[in-house]
Parts: C-alpha cells; sequence; structure tokens
C-alpha cells in the first residue's frame, strides 16, 4: 500500500451508538481522527439489563446525528473517505440492522465500498491500532456477551482456543450484582463492593480448573454465590461486600489457570517468539482485580501484556473502521449487497459449533 486509508466506521451492536473516523497511514500506523458514542445506560438501568427493543430505537434516533458529529469532529465530508465499516455481528439484531442498513446507505450514496465487520474481530485487531503489535499474538475476550481465548495469527485468521460453555464472565458479574441489589452494569458495582470485603469468607468453586481444555464455565459459580447468599439473609453491607470480593477471588483464580494452559500452548506452537503478547478486551477488561492477575501471569511466563485504553475496550466504532482499514489494506473483498446482519457470528466461522447451533448459526 503506497497511500494512506481513511474509513468512517459504525458500531451499534448493543447498547452504545457510535461513529468514528480512523486513519490508516500509508506505513500502517493507524489514528484515531474522531471517535464518538453514546451510551445507553440510563435507558436501561431500571430494567438491569438491555432491553434489545428499546436499544434498536435509541439506536435509530442517535445514529444519523452521530455520524455527522463524527465527520465534522474529523473535518472530511462523505467524499473525503475512502470506504466504510459497520458491525454486522454478533448482537442484538435489531441495534444491527439500524447500523448496517445505515453503512450500506451511505456507502451506495457516497459511492464508497463497504466492510460488514465482525465486532469480535474489531476487538481482536485494536491492539494493532494502539500498539502497533505484529501478528501473532493471543486474545482474552471478556465482556457481558463473550469470554473467549483467541489465538490471532492475521487479519481474518483466527482460531479459537477457548470460550464459555454457559455465561460469559460479564454476564456473571451483572447476575450477581442484581442477585446482591447493586446497580447496573454490575461489573464497576461488583468492584467496588468488593474493596471493603474479605475475599477469603466464602470459598466459592473454580470452574474447570485442572481442565487441559481451555474452556471456561461462570454459570455454577453464580449459582454458588446465590446459595452463599441465601444462607445468611438477610445481608448485611458488608456480607454483600466479602461476597463480592470472595467472587472476584474465584474469578481470578479460574482465569490464572486458564489463561495460564493457553499461554503454555502459545509457547508450545511458537517457540521462536522471543516476546509474545496477551491482549485483553472487552468491558470486564476494566476490572482492576483480573488486570493485575493477568499483568501477574504474563510476567511469569514472559508475555507483554497488553490492554488497550479502557474506552477502546469496552464497544466503539474506532475499531470497527479499523477492522475495516486491515481488510481493505490486505486486499479482502467487499460485498456489502450480499451482507445480512447476524445475531451470531463466531469469529473463526470455519470451526464447528461448540454449544449447539440453528438458523441463526453457532451460539459459540
Amino acid at each position: 500500500m503506497t497511500s494512506s486509508l481513511r474509513i468512517l466506521g459504525i458500531e451499534t451492536s448493543c447498547d452504545e451508538t457510535a461513529a468514528a473516523v480512523v486513519l490508516r497511514h500509508a506505513d500502517g500506523r493507524g489514528e484515531i481522527v474522531s471517535d464518538v458514542v453514546l451510551s445507553q445506560l440510563e435507558e436501561h438501568s431500571a430494567f438491569g439489563g438491555v432491553v434489545p427493543e428499546i436499544a434498536a430505537r435509541a439506536h435509530v434516533e442517535a445514529l444519523d446525528g452521530l455520524v455527522t458529529e463524527a465527520l465534522t469532529r474529523a473535518g472530511v465530508s462523505l467524499q473525503e473517505i475512502d470506504a466504510v465499516a459497520a458491525t454486522a455481528g454478533p448482537g442484538l439484531i435489531g441495534g444491527l440492522l439500524v447500523g448496517l442498513m445505515t453503512g450500506k446507505a451511505i456507502a451506495m450514496a457516497a459511492g464508497k465500498p463497504l466492510y460488514a465487520v465482525n465486532h469480535l474481530e474489531g476487538h481482536a485487531l485494536t491492539a494493532r491500532l494502539t500498539d502497533g503489535l505484529a501478528f501473532p499474538y493471543l486474545m482474552l475476550l471478556v465482556s457481558g456477551g463473550h469470554t473467549q481465548l483467541v489465538l490471532i495469527k492475521g487479519v481474518g485468521d483466527y482460531e479459537r482456543w477457548g470460550t464459555t460453555i454457559d455465561d460469559a464472565l460479564g454476564e456473571a458479574f451483572d447476575k450477581t450484582a442484581k442477585l446482591l441489589g447493586l446497580p447496573y452494569p454490575g461489573g464497576p458495582a461488583v468492584e467496588k463492593a468488593a474493596r471493603s470485603g474479605d475475599p477469603e469468607r466464602f470459598d466459592l468453586p473454580r470452574p474447570l480448573v485442572g481442565e487441559a481444555r481451555l474452556d471456561f464455565s461462570f454459570s455454577g459459580l453464580k449459582t454458588a454465590v446465590r446459595q452463599a447468599a441465601t444462607a445468611i439473609q438477610p445481608l448485611t453491607e458488608q456480607d454483600i461486600a466479602d461476597i463480592c470480593a470472595s467472587f472476584q477471588r474465584a474469578i481470578s483464580r479460574t482465569l490464572k489457570d486458564r489463561i495460564g494452559r493457553g499461554l503454555a500452548r502459545f509457547r508450545e506452537r511458537y517457540p521462536e517468539e522471543n516476546k509474545p503478547a496477551l491482549v485483553v478486551a472487552g468491558g470486564v477488561a476494566a476490572n482492576q482485580v483480573l488486570r493485575a492477575t493477568l499483568q501477574e501471569l504474563c510476567s511469569a511466563h514472559g508475555f507483554s501484556f497488553i490492554a488497550p485504553p479502557i474506552r477502546l475496550c469496552t464497544d466503539n466504532a474506532a475499531m470497527i473502521a479499523w477492522a475495516g482499514l486491515e481488510r481493505m489494506a490486505a486486499g479482502l473483498p467487499d460485498d456489502p449487497m450480499a451482507v445480512a446482519p447476524r445475531s451470531r457470528w463466531p469469529l473463526d466461522a470455519e470451526a464447528a459449533a461448540r454449544i449447539g447451533s440453528g438458523k441463526r448459526g453457532a451460539k459459540a
């Protein structure tokens, strides 16, 4: 590639409406020119979770304005961008329809190519935007909808080593918070309560620890939290803090085993890599206890620990734009009119389904 590329990104897979303009310089460096995110937290907080219909309506109301704002902040017109990238899945189907159809309309009106991006690929490639990371590397994706350990070999070339067989880690945080009467979103609320808690008070299970496979499971841990809380009702503030601290401790010890085995497997696969990297992405990556666990683990195994800025770990359009740029620079084809939104879309799309499948595709 001999010239720079500029792309408009659109993200509407869940409860953030986002638009961004990102530049890929001729030498491969990325630059976020504008990045606009509108959170729907207030709309959903009363329900203790995301309501798909409310989310879709909010995307419809906000997206056009956010696209205009992203272009204005970047100081460019539609004719000055080289392509459009929009999230096509996985996610809530209503939101995906809004974003992808808007992306198609803009691309057709401006005569630009459209790249339909897998939301997980956006997370997978963000470290190349922020840190210029070279392939291959490992990614731990921990969010409300996904918990996966993925080998990132190249653009469009991914190998999933582990996935949750039930609840995602972010979902486990949210459900634990709701059970204990803490506000939504659950991750920050549990982390805050845990700061004054005793992590040794409750001996909670560490699902799948010791197994050779690299999958995750959090449903049993969530059940154990409910049983512990029920046994000591009515709960005091200290009880809640102790349960949260014990919950985080169990998660930390689980990740230490699961990810430790993944790092060892990477070493076996790529013994020539002098300083390999583990990238962590997703909203749960903001949890400082879990970050510290992963940093210590990487140090022990001789890995670099890379966590993009928090605003780029959660849902955003800059990562979608960058994934589109990576695909564009790699010469991967775009066929926008043939693309439909997909509520399920595993990153390693060719792999067999781990947890069933149906008309919507593999769940994981």
